[in-house]
């Protein structure tokens, strides 16, 4: 089995290689070809790992591959666990790459144009993008298919990385050299925290082995610490804490959201690849794994909860003000991926690693469907310049309207199954904030449906507003774009229904999710059968709620188009405020970066150029001239001079001899 899995891991990386080192001689179908083929490799296999579990007998794998130090009693080594959520994480990662790989084809295909004639990276950009999509693949499998802290946190900063080299791709653009700057900073404060979590779980545990750790846990989980003064602190509770705040920075969860939004200067298809299956889902693959750690912490789980309630509301509010295509879908997703959070902090982690894999499917088909839109506008990206393209683009418009519809939870929809298991175990949770939590989602769920309804109104209803010149061009995407649409809306659409009942209320997951007894949520949920889940919608508010949204959103974008211009001009200030994103940006940019840009301004011209330079250094040296002038006016060459000087010395010597001996 190991040499199964190397492959996996190693085919993305071959690929990524190829195309990286060796793109000038392959050429662009040469690279594309390469990359496609090894990444379908791996999604063939990971997809028959996953059938081992779903219908066979597949034992899970935890087992070192390659120990590459050992200090003391500490190893550090590249090793593998293979049970049913790293079955499941892998076949999402590379199908959606998979798909991305194929989409990319299309996207990029004019490629050169989007660079200055004279750039020396243009001709072969092309290439180099997907060597980057390919080592991303690779970085998130290591990330996923990991048995140990110390592979977890390398595989967690190469997909830092990589989506840093992603989102600036178009580095002759200022605004996607800002964002991927940016994505980069906001991710170095999380994963702060979560290398402070490593380390600590190192201290006290003694291991950087999940197995060794999870058995030191829970044969200790009381055990304390000091941080300030004598107050004692439980260590599982600031380790689960630090380990969630690098999952606040990849999963981006306010405070740690402003990246996401941002990101969309980069091309469409790492827009997919990136906030779909991927690198925002980490940190959601991060708590789930660490289960049997956050587990008995009750602060942890509840301020996770807390967190995750606010992102998947006030996130999905600004998405109700953004023109940008792109950026509604991306505000969706920092909504979603508070979803996801808040089932955490509930300890129903089924429910989110649940959403996470519908949510893969749904929400890449919308981030294409986007792009698809945004090739035929001539990669215009404003909602209120366009109108109308149904009629010119079906098979987009079919496909991201049942992408639509799973992601407001449309039932027996995928979404439906995910998210309202979600709201159901945060209404069964008794942990502190648990009320809160509950009412965010079930709002959540109608700006869920106005957000995404506006989205298509505007975009595929109504009049057409865009320029005679784009609308004299539009036409439907080429197939190498619109078949991966076709192909993520299939599992959108039907991969619940067969799933939901093992996945989510069946304790598939087994042992790779630890629950505690009185924290199991979903087992107090606890639907026999997925027809009871479905009639179940029909008397709960989240269906109302869908509908409500779609009604709001059909009378103000497709009946009263005037009106969200009069209601903004009328209510002024909360359009401001969602317009503004609440002012985070503000405040990092005007508090923190401006802070420390004047901190270092005055540690330069204060200690650096005035005391080290201008005093110490400098200043040493001045006084050292100075004495020596005055020294060089001793030496007059006169010998009458010179015997004075050598009498008055004797004398001051015979003085102190005198006194000395008294």
């Amino acid at each position: 089995m190991q040499t199964l899995y190397l492959a996996i891991v190693l085919a993305p990386l071959i690929g990524a290689i190829a195309a990286g080192f060796f793109g000038s001689q392959l050429g662009r179908v040469g690279a594309h070809r390469v990359t496609i083929g090894l990444v379908a490799v791996s999604t063939l296999l990971s997809l028959y790992v996953l059938s081992g579990f779903m219908w066979g007998n597949r034992a899970t794998f935890d087992e070192t591959v390659y120990t590459w130090m050992t200090v003391g009693g500490l190893h550090f080594e590249i090793g593998f666990l293979v049970d049913e959520l790293t079955a499941m994480m892998m076949a999402v990662v590379t199908f959606v790459s998979l798909m991305v790989h194929i989409y990319t084809i299309g996207y990029m295909a004019d490629e050169d144009h989007n660079w200055p004639s004279d750039s020396k990276l243009g001709p072969h950009a092309y290439q180099r993008f997907f060597a980057y999509i390919s080592l991303f693949t690779f970085s998130m499998l290591m990330l996923v298919m990991a048995n140990n802290f110390l592979q977890l946190f390398f595989a967690w900063e190469a997909v830092g990385l990589v989506s840093y080299l992603l989102i600036g791709f178009w580095m002759n653009r200022p605004s996607a050299v800002f964002a991927n700057l940016k994505a980069f900073l906001v991710n170095r404060v999380g994963d702060f925290g979560f290398l402070l979590g490593i380390g600590a779980i190192l201290l006290y545990f003694g291991s950087l082995n999940y197995a060794e750790v999870f058995s030191a846990v829970a044969a200790n989980p009381d055990q304390t610490m000091t941080i300030f003064g004598t107050a004692e602190w439980q260590v599982v509770t600031v380790a689960a804490i630090l380990l969630f705040i690098g999952a606040m920075g990849k999963s981006a969860q306010v405070p740690l959201h402003v990246w996401l939004p941002d990101s969309m200067e980069g091309p469409t298809p790492i827009s997919a690849l990136i906030h779909a299956a991927t690198m925002v889902t980490a940190g959601i693959f991060l708590v789930a794994r660490m289960s049997p750690i956050f587990e008995f912490s009750e602060a942890a789980l509840a301020f996770i909860l807390v967190i995750g309630a606010i992102t998947a509301l006030f996130m999905g509010l600004v998405g109700l003000v953004q023109r940008d295509i792109k950026r509604v879908v991306a505000y969706s997703t920092l909504s979603q991926l508070g979803y996801m959070v808040v089932a955490l902090g509930a300890s129903a982690y089924a429910a989110g690693v649940y959403h996470l894999m519908t949510h893969a499917f749904f929400k890449a088909l919308l981030f294409l469907g986007a792009g698809s839109v945004i090739i035929a506008m001539h990669h215009k990206q404003d909602m209120f310049e366009m109108g109308g393209l149904k009629k010119y683009m079906p098979v987009t418009y079919w496909t991201m309207l049942l992408g639509t519809l799973a992601l407001i939870g449309f039932p027996a929809f995928s979404g439906f199954f995910s998210k309202d298991a979600i709201i159901e175990a945060v209404a069964h949770s008794e942990r502190a904030g648990s009320t809160f939590a509950y009412w965010a989602v079930l709002l959540g769920v109608f700006v869920t449906a106005l957000y995404s309804f506006r989205l298509l109104f505007l975009v595929f209803h109504g009049k057409e507003r865009m320029d005679e010149h784009t609308r004299s061009h539009l036409h439907e995407s080429p197939k190498v774009v619109t078949v991966p649409l076709i192909l993520l809306a299939i599992p959108s659409v039907l991969i619940g229904l067969p799933t939901v009942g093992p996945m989510v209320f069946g304790g598939w997951f087994g042992e790779s999710i630890t629950v505690l007894p009185e924290n199991d949520t979903l087992a107090a949920v606890g639907f026999e059968s997925v027809l009871g889940f479905l009639a179940h919608a029909f008397v709960a508010p989240v269906i109302y709620l869908a509908a409500a949204g779609f009604g709001v959103a059909y009378y103000l974008y497709v009946l009263r188009p005037d009106l969200p211009g009069v209601l903004a001009n009328r209510f002024p200030m909360p359009f401001r405020v969602l317009e503004k994103k609440y002012g985070f940006d503000e405040l990092y940019l005007n508090v923190f970066a401006a802070g420390s840009r004047g901190l270092g301004t005055l540690l330069w011209r204060g200690a650096d150029m005035k005391i080290i330079d201008a005093l110490l250094v400098n200043g040493t040296a001045r006084t050292i001239g100075r004495v020596a002038a005055l020294l060089r006016h001793g030496q007059t060459g006169y010998l009458y001079h010179y015997a004075f000087v050598m009498i008055v010395g004797l004398m001051v010597l015979l003085t102190w001899f005198v006194f000395t001996l008294r």
